[in-house]
């Protein structure tokens, strides 16, 4: 028994040992394979001037845009064109139903014959009276009043008149009339509808001048440009073209686009460039100087703009917040953040941590890096 005890407890030491052997034999395997490494691609930052040539896309629009309204209130009796019309300055674009100012007309005209009626009685007494008053036969007084009655039938005849003359107006207000030449933009009235004296029934695109309209964004207008002119082209015919100079620019930004908005008024516009047609603009900007980095090296750290900066002297890499000066089609501008002669990395960004060691498997050109 005795034996077979030790036998048990030998096997089992046996077993407990070279289990610990394996471990430990693992263990020198391990530190011993080789460990992978994170590689990435770097650019070194250097200073590039940006292009000072900036494109945008726009329409035209007219420079001067009319409200149009009746000028006496009624119900709309007939409407005589459609949107996109073009119309003359003295054309008929709708009518009111005329019944009530005919009928103020005709009152106007009764009250009128009425005035001219007692002016003529007024008139004759008072001639006869004054003959009277050469001969002696009448008295002062009689005299007084019939050359009073017909200085008030005068000025009632008068009053008649403007009466009268008021109604026609009215009577020719029941016809809408732009009074300017121009295309229809919009219509907000019926045959049927009531409208007010001074309702917006319309709206007309005056002939003339046409501007080139452009939404920008707000940091472009940070620096002046070193040109007013911008060089307008059509987008479906790039040979149509025209030179406009910045007219207008909208004193604050758009909440809905951030954007700003900029009208460059049109030299002789080609007919081609109708309203609404859409047109390319080419602005003329001072060039400047700044880190040009390609799209790839732009990160995200705490919730602003950063690239991955590298160390040479240690190999290790650091996020830095950066300050964008303007995002092209390849490539970002930095303004600040970032100075020449940094290691950036455009590739392998997101499989970084700050201070981790990275090999650099390639160091390209700014302009080659992607």
């Amino acid at each position: 028994m005795p034996g077979y005890l030790a036998a048990g407890i030998f096997t089992r030491s046996s077993v407990a040992l070279a289990l610990a052997l394996i471990a430990v034999g693992s263990a020198r395997a391990d530190d011993a394979a080789p460990r992978a490494e994170t590689l990435v691609r770097t650019v070194l930052a250097s200073r590039s001037t940006i292009a000072a040539d900036v494109v945008f896309t726009g329409d035209i629009q007219a420079q001067a845009q009319t409200n149009v309204s009746f000028r006496t209130a009624g119900k709309v009796a007939t409407r005589l064109f459609e949107v996109g019309d073009h119309v003359a300055a003295d054309q008929v674009l709708a009518r009111l139903d005329p019944r009530e100012q005919r009928a103020n007309l005709a009152n106007a005209q009764a009250a009128l014959t009425s005035a001219e009626a007692l002016s003529t009685q007024a008139k004759l007494a008072f001639k006869r009276q004054d003959s009277l008053m050469a001969s002696g036969y009448t008295t002062r007084p009689s005299y007084d009043n019939a050359e009073q009655t017909l200085r008030t039938t005068q000025a009632a005849v008068e009053s008649a008149k403007a009466a009268l003359g008021t109604a026609q107006e009215q009577l020719s207000y029941t016809e809408l009339k732009s009074g300017v030449a121009g295309i229809v933009l919009s219509r907000s009235l019926e045959t049927g509808q009531v409208v007010q004296s001074g309702q917006s029934v319309l709206t007309l695109a005056q002939d003339g001048a046409r501007d080139a309209v452009f939404n920008v964004y707000e940091a472009l207008l940070a620096a002046p440009p070193e040109s007013r002119t911008v060089d307008v082209t059509l987008q479906g015919d790039p040979r149509v073209a025209a030179v406009g100079f910045v007219r207008e620019i909208a004193p604050s930004v758009d909440p809905a686009s951030g954007t700003v908005r900029v009208k460059v008024g049109l030299q002789d516009a080609p007919a081609a460039m109708t309203l609404g047609a859409v047109v390319i603009g080419r602005g003329r900007f001072r060039p400047h100087v700044a880190v040009v980095l390609p799209w790839s090296a732009l990160y995200r750290w705490q919730s602003r703009p950063a690239v991955w900066v590298r160390d040479p002297g240690n190999g290790t890499v650091a996020p830095r917040a950066v300050t964008i000066d303007r995002y092209g089609p390849d490539n970002i501008a930095l303004s600040a953040g970032v100075v020449p002669g940094e290691e950036i990395v455009v590739a392998g960004i997101q499989f970084l941590r700050p201070g981790q060691t990275v090999t650099v498997a390639e160091q390209v050109a700014t302009g080659a890096a992607k």
